[in-house]
């Protein structure tokens, strides 16, 4: 998979049936994400810091069904580092959601490739395929978008007290991300496809 484009055998995947699934991993804390903020003349806004480093990592997912103009956005959170137990916890979670054929599209993260992973996706190969992202291409993978979107929404200048003020805040916004239909926007944002092969893989049934 390059940019500007699909490769034919995954549009042969799309156009299929399967339900494309990208996948990818990110980490917040309680340090906010700065940025630019309204505040009186004159006057320096200030945004409360805890110094804390405590942190969550998180797991989220697009799920995309060619043919249909809405998406399905995924969401785990963990109180320590995603491995290979978190993601085949995510995976088989996956299942109980999206029946059929499914494509997975992700990075080469180590616990993507771990034998672990390796085989759930080997006995599991009726059903489930993984195409890997070129390295050094997030900006390909659509979840990226997901991660944006909160830290410039609900995060924006945000410092919680605890892990559990952070979570919620991160579900209210997994919430406005899925009532907004944002997913089929961040699918379109990234170069993996141009506007033309977009569109048609759109009305691809």
């Amino acid at each position: 998979m390059g940019c500007g484009g699909v490769a034919p055998h995954k549009k042969g995947a799309l156009t299929a049936g399967a339900t494309i699934v990208f996948i990818d991993e990110s980490g917040f804390s309680q340090r906010p994400s700065v940025r630019r903020t309204w505040a009186p003349r004159g006057e320096t806004p200030v945004v409360d810091d805890h110094v804390n480093w405590d942190r969550l990592s998180a797991i989220s997912a697009i799920a995309w069904h060619p043919g249909k103009p809405e998406t399905r956005v995924f969401l785990s959170l963990w109180p320590h580092s995603i491995k290979q137990p978190e993601v085949l916890a995510f995976l088989q979670s996956l299942r109980r959601h999206i029946r059929g054929q499914v494509v997975v599209v992700w990075d080469r993260l180590p616990g993507h490739r771990g034998s672990l992973v390796r085989e759930h996706i080997e006995a599991n190969a009726s059903w489930l395929k993984v195409e890997f992202l070129p390295p050094y291409a997030p900006e390909l993978n659509p979840v990226e978008q997901v991660w944006a979107n909160l830290r410039a929404q609900e995060l924006a200048n945000y410092t919680p007290d605890d892990l559990g003020e952070l979570a919620a805040a991160i579900g209210r916004g997994k919430r406005r991300i899925r009532r907004r239909g944002h997913g089929l926007g961040f699918i379109k944002h990234t170069d993996l496809m141009s506007d033309d092969e977009f569109n048609l893989l759109g009305k691809a049934h």
